[in-house]
């Protein structure tokens, strides 16, 4: 982060290389939340985006105001900036900013201000009307049950100063707290827990918003000056908010089916997949309900992708989804014809698939013919799946079994972009009366359909061998197949 002034203290806070950097270059996106693990240096990421616009041309119309959600919990941050701010200047110009105690907010020499107040009440926003802000940020954000608040104070996102660039909303969190599952779904967590994705705006506010992960070891100022740190994480006696806040991992849920499924050891992000692979299709039909398909690709166990990264022998990838919903658990009413055209169009005419299994419940037959063979009918028999094995309690023993893996690693990987499948993994709950089966009230096609991929016991394609090239200085012992 550039210096505010031509004179800067040597010993002022800066922006870390990492996350911490990432997100204050975002601000030209409105919205932002930095989080993930404890420690991850998200207070003073908050402070010091407020800050870098003090200078600016329109340094002089920037206000901004920082919410925690009790007194408390304000106060460390109200320290933390005590401890930042007049750093950033050498002793003789520290009075260019001063802290105003019994109003609790900081004013820069050109007429900057930034407020620091609580929110602990879904009414206490109604305080700020008529007030405009350029800058609205929330420490914690997950410490707020409902999105109330932070949806409401949107309003007072404004400004009537010109030379005012970017007007921006930002906040931290670690994962858990009352407001987990509404901040994991506001900023598309759910669906892409590594972050980096410019989300577009899903209601009239017309704002872009973005999440940029950050983990304890990214903050290597901390953990300089208190190695110490991890260990007590460790030390946390829950598994789940071990994971959370050690790793940061936003698909911690307490009293998860799948507590074995992290976004930091099972989703990858896209790589091209060899086409010497074996490449299979599994499907879940719904009309009412959601329907789900996914493509899953074999791992041989040789390198792929930039980083040259070995996938153990046998283990599935799930590198492409099509998941049929107009909601939450609300399927798109499509006719079987329909959706079996729609699984040619998603692959390429050259992709070979070599077995493609459906519930069997597809294959029923009322009076004509079945959900399968319409597909199969419509497509010149292209989309053509077999009956799969749909007994529940070994086909989720077996996606568990994947997800655990062994020493190699996990045997099931998925793309970053089956966003609906990594959004619904890890929520699904245990059936209240009948504790070894998953609860189907639960939004469980896309995990039906990974089950019934898991259960039909897939092949792995024998690497090539190389091909010898003929010629002097080779026996015939040598270019036999071996």
């Amino acid at each position: 982060m550039a210096p505010l002034l031509a004179k800067p203290n040597p010993d002022a806070w800066r922006a870390q290389t990492g996350p911490q950097l990432e997100a204050i270059k975002k601000a030209w996106v409105p919205e932002l939340l930095f989080g993930g693990a404890a420690g991850g240096g998200k207070t003073a990421y908050l402070l010091g985006d407020f800050a870098q616009d003090v200078p600016t041309p329109g340094g002089s119309g920037w206000h901004g105001i920082i919410f925690r959600r009790t007194y408390p919990q304000l106060e460390e941050v109200i320290k933390q900036s005590l401890e930042v701010y007049p750093k950033w200047f050498d002793p003789e110009q520290r009075g260019l900013v001063k802290w105003l105690v019994g109003e609790r907010t900081w004013k820069w020499h050109n007429g900057a201000t930034l407020k620091m107040r609580y929110a602990e009440n879904e009414t206490d926003w109604m305080e700020y009307q008529g007030h405009q802000y350029g800058w609205i940020g929330y420490d914690e954000l997950t410490t707020w049950p409902t999105p109330t608040t932070y949806l409401r104070m949107k309003a007072r996102l404004r400004s009537a100063n010109p030379l005012v660039k970017y007007k921006r909303i930002r906040a931290t969190a670690n994962p858990g707290g009352p407001g987990h599952q509404w901040v994991s779904s506001y900023f598309g967590i759910d669906r892409y827990p590594k972050g980096g994705v410019l989300l577009k705006p899903t209601d009239d506010s017309g704002m872009d918003r973005m999440f940029i992960a950050s983990r304890v070891q990214d903050n290597r100022i901390l953990l300089a000056a208190d190695p110490g740190y991890i260990g007590r994480l460790k030390s946390l006696g829950s598994p789940e908010l071990v994971r959370a806040w050690l790793e940061g991992d936003w698909t911690v849920v307490q009293g998860a089916y799948f507590p074995e499924f992290s976004a930091v050891k099972h989703v990858v992000r896209p790589f091209e997949i060899p086409h010497t692979w074996n490449r299979m299709r599994c499907m879940d039909w719904g009309s009412a309900a959601p329907f789900a398909v996914y493509w899953i690709a074999i791992s041989d166990g040789q390198p792929v992708g930039e980083d040259a990264r070995i996938y153990p022998k046998g283990a599935m990838i799930v590198y492409r989804e099509w998941y049929g919903a107009s909601g939450p658990n609300v399927g798109l009413k499509m006719t079987a014809e329909e959706v079996g055209e729609g699984i040619m169009e998603r692959q390429s005419k050259y992709e070979e698939i070599n077995d493609s299994v459906i519930d069997p419940a597809a294959w029923a037959q009322n009076g004509g013919p079945s959900i399968a063979e319409r597909m199969a009918r419509a497509t010149d028999y292209k989309a053509v799946f077999r009956r799969g094995d749909n007994k529940r309690l070994p086909g989720w023993d077996m996606v568990r079994e994947r997800l655990r893996g062994g020493p190699e690693g996990p045997m099931l990987y998925v793309f970053t972009n089956c966003t609906e499948l990594i959004r619904t993994i890890p929520s699904l709950q245990h059936d209240p009366t009948k504790a070894e089966d998953v609860d189907t009230d639960g939004e469980d096609h896309g995990p039906d359909a990974l089950r019934y991929g898991c259960m039909s016991r897939p092949w792995v394609r024998d690497p090539p061998k190389p091909v010898l090239p003929a010629g002097a200085g080779y026996k015939l012992d040598d270019l036999w197949d071996k």
